[in-house]
């Protein structure tokens, strides 16, 4: 079969959506949007396979028209030996081999129910594909339904798929580029989960803070101490919501929150002041499962809802939970001298510039812990508050 039917020119000359040959199974599709991606589709016992070969001029990692040619010539080279490269596992099957190897990394119990529930519950849809037929096309599919509607939990899941399709290329079960990985062609066929404004979380000013937290103090129940737990910490919602009694360092005073359950996907360690400790002893004593705010229903998690709720009960209508970040990074800035990366490493942001991300490494926990009791005592006694002016240790 005639081969190298393409050039660099005609392809950068292909606008309309559709496929194109480059001769003996290469083929480039163009998508709508103008993306393109590469692919080696051969038919075996009838069956037709689609192997995904990255995209041309796109992502981390683009795959030019020399480079798409290699990988199409190694792929035939496998078929002319006999290869079956159509894998007789199924994803579901890969997909407990990986579970395995994670459930032995994991010690928190969460983390494992989690990673079995995504992929149990939201990767369904591919569970009996031979994990070796897996395209782009079927991970789409499966994460539409859930992609707008809960996207966190979509991209988790996202990822969790890639996880299995790693594993799988690891033991030579798939070939071709990984059809989960977001910046290989994922990115052109989902719509880019929405980032949140701070115009869409209503944040209370600084200054209400302590009477806020003051009406907190005087409700009972475990929402509002979820509530009041969160505003002393700084950690977005279902951080706080979804917490463990493993995840903290009672000694240490520190909250160890693991990547897993962290937007930026790394590990986040939160120090505690005194009223945090509080609040944590007190729920440890009426504690009935591992979690440390757990709702009505036992074993389940206090509800966004219910922490809403307890927060507008303060006297703000519109405040919400997200925004309780947005208060202490005002305070902070406004009032303290601390520098930039210790506010913004308290958050958990993730930071771009290289010399503040080489900063983060070093943790800056003992800085962070004096912001954070700064703060706690900003909360309770609005008289405590430090002067803009007060030199800080950098």
């Amino acid at each position: 079969m005639a081969r190298n039917k393409l050039t660099e020119t005609k392809i950068r000359a292909l606008k309309a959506p559709g496929i194109t040959s480059d001769g003996d199974g290469l083929y480039l599709r163009v998508r709508t949007g103008g993306s393109k991606q590469w692919l080696f589709i051969f038919r075996r016992a009838g069956k037709r396979t689609e192997l995904a070969l990255g995209g041309y001029g796109q992502g981390t990692a683009p795959v030019s028209l020399a480079l798409a040619r290699e990988k199409a010539e190694a792929i035939r080279q496998r078929l002319a030996s006999g290869e079956d490269i159509h894998s007789k596992k199924t994803f579901a099957e890969v997909m407990e081999d990986v579970i395995a190897v994670k459930m032995a990394s994991f010690k928190n119990e969460k983390h494992k129910a989690q990673w079995r529930m995504t992929l149990d519950v939201y990767a369904r849809p591919l569970h009996k594909t031979p994990i070796g037929q897996i395209t782009r096309d079927d991970v789409v599919e499966t994460l539409k339904p859930i992609w707008s509607t809960i996207p966190e939990t979509a991209d988790r899941t996202r990822m969790r798929i890639a996880a299995v399709m790693d594993h799988a290329k690891a033991r030579g079960l798939f070939v071709g580029d990984n059809p989960a990985d977001w910046r290989g062609g994922l990115k052109e066929l989902l719509p880019a989960r929405k980032k949140l404004t701070r115009g869409h979380h209503a944040a209370a000013a600084y200054k209400d803070m302590p009477a806020i937290v003051g009406h907190l103090r005087g409700a009972s129940g475990v929402a509002a101490r979820a509530v009041e737990f969160a505003a002393l910490t700084a950690a977005r919602s279902g951080e706080v919501r979804n917490a463990t009694w493993a995840e903290i360092d009672f000694d240490l005073r520190v909250w160890n929150i693991p990547g897993e359950r962290m937007k930026a996907g790394r590990d986040h360690d939160v120090p505690l002041s005194d009223r945090a400790m509080a609040i944590l002893d007190a729920q440890k004593q009426i504690a009935t499962s591992d979690l440390i705010f757990e709702g009505d229903k036992a074993g389940r998690p206090i509800s966004d809802t219910a922490m809403t709720k307890a927060l507008r009960r303060g006297g703000d209508t519109k405040a919400t939970l997200h925004g309780l970040r947005s208060s202490f990074r005002d305070w902070a800035g406004d009032v303290t001298g601390y520098p930039r990366e210790v506010m913004e490493h308290a958050l958990a942001h993730v930071i771009k510039d290289k010399a503040e991300a080489a900063y983060r490494r070093g943790n800056a926990l003992a800085k962070r812990a004096m912001l954070m009791n700064e703060w706690a005592a900003y909360l309770e006694k609005p008289s405590a508050i430090a002067s803009p002016t007060k030199p800080r240790v950098t």
